[in-house]
């Protein structure tokens, strides 16, 4: 599988009937602006009813499961038939529900994690109509076989195998129409929402950071871009011995066309596969993502199982580069200057290098002891040979990060603009790092990739 988001393609039955007909995703911004918002009103008549059947004498540990599950049925309803921005944090949420509380966390597994493996599928005739478009009239000349079932489906678009004109077994990643303007009214939402993220973390000048993620998903949108990033990626990793990224084809328009990758989903071996392999390939998932900015200059921005594959030989299968971006210039210099800190074990030091790289407003109180607390972790992995990860590990430090006390640390922390990518691909991959329960080798990936980082920082 290649060039996509999901195992196999599956379109899960509740998906296809929650789609319109043509399979393309509602594209009015008063539509799914309906669509989303229907949620927590449902949400909130699930909520009354339940106090209904409470009232007469059923269990209100059930009635709240219950519930639960209901919500996260509908979540995942109107993310999938949305497709767009809100399946990309859809899938963010599908990971990190591995730091809810397990009788929580349950029903949203379930519903919000086939995200990655479903999306209402285009029809046969509109995929022909886009392949015509973008690859002109006679683009079956252009193959020897196409397949008309999606094979994977992604955020904004699908994937179907085929076979190029000369013989090479390839991907073509086509884009759903209408899912530019789809996703450009979903980002001026999340824009609209600024001022809830700063009510949540007042010490942030949020503002900014939404905007550059904005952007960032908004080039996403590019399948010219993409191609560019995978080319680069390809070239980085073509000599190397455990990571595999296909060649690209060819690139017009909204269709993107690369090798096809013969590899078993990782989202499929988490349920199957057994722990020590799960380990390897997570050891593997991290090396690819720790080395690419030194490889390539570029950070991998979409980090989830569904777009990482075990080859035959036993190599890491990595696909969709339409997340990357360039890797800013100065985070090693941030790197090495709060490392040094963490790694002295200095309060004084980490709050001086915060403050001095920006991610403390000026002459804002910071409870630097917290911080360094919270940063423990960071220290251990880096100075121990590896370090465990877990779906309890990530628990804890997502409730952490989650306490909606005022006293939260979090809430006097801001971050650079230019680090977004970064946060985003660490978040993702930390993920699904825990998914794996790795070990990972920190020291010596930082000392391989970045010695002299290391080296400032004391390792």
């Amino acid at each position: 599988m290649a060039a996509g988001e999901s195992d196999e393609g599956r379109v899960m039955p509740f998906a296809r009937r929650a789609a319109p007909r043509d399979g393309n995703p509602p594209t009015g911004r008063v539509v799914r602006g309906a669509r989303l918002a229907a949620v927590p009103v449902a949400y909130a008549g699930r909520r009354i009813a339940g106090l209904g059947k409470r009232a007469v004498g059923r269990d209100p540990a059930d009635v709240d499961r219950d519930i639960r599950a209901r919500t996260a049925e509908h979540l995942f309803q109107v993310l999938s038939e949305l497709k767009g921005c809100v399946a990309k944090l859809g899938q963010l949420l599908g990971l990190l529900e591995l730091g809810l509380a397990p009788d929580l966390a349950e029903p949203y597994r379930q519903a919000l994690a086939r995200l990655h493996d479903s999306a209402p599928a285009m029809l046969p005739g509109a995929v022909h109509a886009e392949l015509a478009t973008h690859l002109g009239p006679h683009w079956r000349s252009l193959f020897l076989e196409f397949d008309d079932r999606a094979a994977a489906a992604a955020s904004v678009g699908q994937v179907h195998r085929a076979r190029w004109h000369d013989g090479t077994q390839v991907a073509v990643k086509v884009m759903y129409p209408g899912s530019r303007h789809a996703v450009l009214a979903d980002l001026q939402a999340l824009r609209r929402a600024t001022p809830l993220f700063t009510a949540l973390l007042p010490g942030a000048d949020t503002r900014p950071v939404v905007e550059a993620l904005c952007a960032e998903i908004g080039d996403e949108l590019d399948y010219a871009r993409e191609a560019v990033n995978q080319r680069a990626f390809a070239a980085a990793f073509a000599e190397d011995p455990d990571v595999v990224v296909s060649r690209v084809i060819a690139q017009r328009g909204d269709v993107l066309v690369t090798e096809w990758l013969e590899g078993a989903p990782l989202s499929r071996l988490i349920i199957r596969g057994n722990a020590g392999e799960l380990d390897r390939l997570g050891v593997l998932i991290m090396r690819f993502l720790f080395s690419a900015p030194a490889r390539a200059a570029m950070v991998y921005g979409d980090p989830h199982p569904g777009n990482f594959l075990r080859m035959p030989d036993g190599r890491l299968g990595v696909v969709d580069f339409g997340a990357c971006t360039p890797w800013p210039a100065t985070f090693l210099d941030v790197a090495s200057d709060i490392g040094a800190a963490v790694i002295a074990d200095s309060p004084a030091d980490l709050e001086a290098a915060m403050r001095r790289h920006g991610f403390v407003a000026p002459a804002r109180d910071l409870d630097i002891a917290t911080v360094a607390a919270r940063l423990q972790p960071v220290r251990e992995a880096l100075l121990a040979p590896t370090y465990p990860l877990s779906a309890a590990w990530l628990r804890e430090q997502v409730r952490l990060a989650t306490d909606l006390r005022l006293s939260n640390v979090l809430r006097q922390l801001t971050m650079p603009p230019s680090h977004t990518p970064i946060l985003r691909s660490f978040l993702g991959g930390l993920a699904v790092l825990c998914q794996l329960h790795t070990a990972v080798p920190l020291r010596a990936e930082c000392t391989r990739w970045y010695p002299e980082t290391a080296a400032a920082a004391g390792l």
